[in-house]
């Protein structure tokens, strides 16, 4: 009695330790009916739902509740950005409740429209849906009242859901890693996980892991891409836990379609700290691949997929899972609704695939090729699907050549969820050294006649990558690590600034005459040398002649220091009234609501949205024209001296000098009507529009007064310029 008494109790723990841990829920569903052995769930991505834009919201209630009745998903992943948050000229940007009252109206719409159980959809905050929220679960925390999480009940940042199909278990885990203390924009652009998020996002991946036997597959899904996620205050990343546990896939959003559709990433352990130039960089370091054993150690590596935005793209993504092989399928809404949808799952489009397992599955038969045997695609369609057939082509030549057409077979009696089309065929015939030789395309044809084909893609059956590049814009957005680059190119600007400032001033102060190398035979060397010279002759003048402006290189030096040191501006970070912050180049000083203590330096790396811009494309243009103002001077000076036929002799307080003013001035011909000077002051117009659209931006974002809370910041470079202009205007 006893024994069995012991071994009921021991199953009850083990049954309450599979379905939480830590009090943490875990949800585990049981998918029923038939295709066979595929999953699939819909993406959707920074809806923006704006009181300035209803047509966001009117043809998401109009066109994703019928989507989905088709496409009948196991899982619906909204992925952040809910809500705009800004006001109609984008630059305050807080929280407005009538915008979630629309969301949730208008997704209690969607799941009324499409049948499906309200429990299926998750979604996740985004950064627009944190802004100016000064405590999560507060007053002003609009998300913890009309979210569906919300309204679920489901309050933690790490969420966790398997799909479970006849042993398959397929995780999906959500991660919300917004700000504790969500700034107003622009300085709420990354995500911050902590330690203790990572330590969470571990254990659910890692949830069926004592169960060696069963076959798993990861995928997370949340709002920031790895590009703009910061790490934690240990130094820990979220791309180290994702590797850990062999992620198939992680799905985000964030940075939208106008940096381009290409705009996936493939990790490795190998991958660059700050960059990675192109999809695919780096080979992993995991030699899994060479062995075919159960127990060999998953492979280190995943793919990241942003997917788009709804905002303005009206974008939908379906994931599909067959029989491990993870694939995607890209919509655009923009133009209407989609009558059929055609979702090839196997083979796998080979810019896309695993770089270790695709090839280990080619090289083990044991462990991949039973799944190759047939071609796959699923097929959703508002009308009776009369054929499927299967085509592909043959681009060795240069040319596409169809090798293959053949009609694919609907699958019967397994069609409850969806339906799965198969073709048999020969893939032994179509491994090649060449990952992009074959390309495969469906057609699929209704009962009216209408054909609708799947985008032409290629596949490599012995598990070869094709190469994919981006763009310059998407590998400024994908490809840089802008967390981890913040603090390198801060240093690089101080850096820049203060040399360009000191070493002219020491240059000047320990030499007595800083041009007489110029006179030791100027026309000795070869011409490409006395070119190069020349132009650090210039260099050098127009940087010791800004030293000898010693009032405005004194208020240049004071200025960098203000801005090394002291505060930039005070202002309101978030929506509650009263509370003044201020914000430096490491970061806002902020008041927490909960305990009133300060918190040192939040918004890192954010605020360099405002750092940057300012010392690269204001201050440092703003201290070489103060510094070519006052070279452009002494040169006009020396100009006129020459045209007066005084020599050089003459004037013996100008003769250090003379030689590189005058080099300088015949550089040009034009002095006497000084049409150096007046591109110079054309420059200072543009530094002067830069620098007030920022001030204007960072006004209204804060809602401060200049004049109280950041006369320095904003009034600084105009009065230098000014004033510079002034100094310089008579010779």
């Amino acid at each position: 009695m006893a024994v069995a008494t012991c071994a009921f109790l021991f199953l009850v723990i083990q049954a309450s330790v599979s379905s939480a841990s830590h009090g943490r829920p875990r949800n585990v569903v049981e998918v029923e009916g038939g295709p066979n052995d595929v999953v699939w769930v819909v993406q959707l991505s920074d809806l923006h739902f704006s009181v300035f834009h209803p047509e966001r919201a009117l043809d998401f209630k109009r066109l994703i509740g019928p989507a989905l009745s088709m496409i009948n998903p196991s899982l619906v992943l909204i992925t952040g950005d809910l809500t705009d948050g800004k006001s109609k000229d984008l630059l305050t940007m807080k929280q407005e409740e009538a915008e979630w009252i629309e969301y949730q109206n208008v997704t209690d719409d969607v799941i009324m429209s499409s049948g499906l159980d309200k429990k299926v959809f998750y979604d996740l905050r985004g950064n627009h849906d944190s802004f100016g929220v000064p405590e999560v679960g507060g007053e002003y925390d609009l998300y913890r009242k009309y979210s569906m999480n919300a309204r679920l009940r489901r309050d933690e940042n790490v969420q966790s859901v398997t799909l479970q199909y006849r042993g398959r278990k397929h995780v999906f885990v959500g991660v919300d890693s917004f700000m504790e203390i969500g700034l107003r924009g622009p300085t709420n652009l990354f995500g911050h996980p902590t330690d203790e998020l990572l330590s969470d996002l571990d254990m659910e991946l890692g949830q069926w892991d004592a169960r060696s036997t069963e076959s798993v597959t990861k995928i997370s899904f949340g709002h920031f891409p790895l590009s703009f996620t910061a790490t934690t205050d240990k130094g820990k990343n979220i791309k180290d836990v994702f590797l850990k546990h062999s992620l198939s896939a992680y799905l985000c959003g964030h940075l939208h379609t106008r940096f381009g559709k290409n705009l996936k990433r493939h990790h490795v352990e190998s991958s660059g700290k700050y960059y990675q130039f192109n999809m695919h960089q780096g080979y992993p370091s995991d030699k899994s691949n060479e062995n075919c054993s159960k127990n060999a150690e998953s492979s280190k590596e995943f793919w990241e997929w942003e997917m788009g935005d709804w905002r303005k793209s009206r974008s939908l993504r379906i994931v599909a899972i067959d029989s491990g092989h993870v694939s995607f399928l890209d919509l655009d809404y923009q133009l209407g609704s989609k009558d059929t949808i055609v979702l090839p799952t196997f083979p796998l489009d080979s810019r896309y695939m695993h770089r270790i397992s695709s090839s280990r599955d080619f090289q083990c038969p044991s462990t991949g090729t039973s799944s190759h045997e047939t071609v796959r695609a699923l097929v959703f369609s508002r009308t009776v699907i009369v054929s499927v057939s299967l085509k592909i082509y043959d681009s060795r030549s240069g040319h596409f050549h169809l090798v293959l057409d053949q009609e694919m077979i609907k699958l019967k009696g397994n069609g409850s969820r969806g339906d799965m089309y198969v073709a048999p065929w020969n893939w032994r015939a179509f491994t090649d050294p060449s990952p992009d030789r074959f390309l495969l395309q469906i057609e699929a044809t209704d009962i009216s006649g209408k054909h609708t084909y799947s985008q032409p893609r290629p596949f490599s059956i012995n598990g070869l990558t094709a190469e994919a590049n981006w763009k310059w814009k998407e590998f400024f957005v994908m490809g840089v690590q802008w967390a981890a680059l913040y603090q390198p190119l801060l240093h690089i600007l101080h850096s820049l600034l203060f040399i360009l400032l000191l070493i002219p001033r020491v240059f000047l102060i320990f030499s007595k005459n800083y041009t007489a190398y110029n006179k030791n035979n100027p026309s000795r060397g070869s011409r490409e040398k006395r070119i190069w010279l020349s132009f650090v002759d210039t260099g050098i003048f127009v940087l010791v002649e800004l030293c000898r402006l010693t009032e405005i290189w004194w208020g240049m030096l004071l200025y960098l220091l203000y801005l090394v040191f002291l505060p930039w501006f005070f202002g309101h970070v978030s929506t509650e009234d009263g509370k003044i912050s201020y914000m430096t180049q490491r970061g806002w000083s902020v008041s927490s609501s909960k305990n009133g203590s300060q918190n040192t330096y939040i918004g890192v790396p954010d605020i360099m949205v405002i750092v940057l811009p300012h010392l690269g494309f204001v201050v440092l243009p703003t201290f070489i024209i103060v510094a070519a103002l006052a070279a452009e001077r002494t040169a006009y000076r020396s100009h006129l001296h020459s045209l007066s036929g005084k020599k050089e002799d003459d004037h013996y307080k100008e003769r250090k000098r003379y030689v590189i003013s005058r080099r300088f001035s015949d550089a040009f011909g034009f002095w006497s009507v000084r049409w150096m000077r007046k591109l110079l002051l054309f420059i200072c117009l543009l530094i002067l529009w830069k620098h007030w659209k920022q001030c204007r931006a960072i006004v209204k974002a804060y809602d401060m007064n200049p004049f109280l809370h950041s006369p320095i910041y904003c009034f600084w470079i105009p009065l230098s310029l000014a004033y510079t202009i002034y100094r310089t205007s008579t010779c």
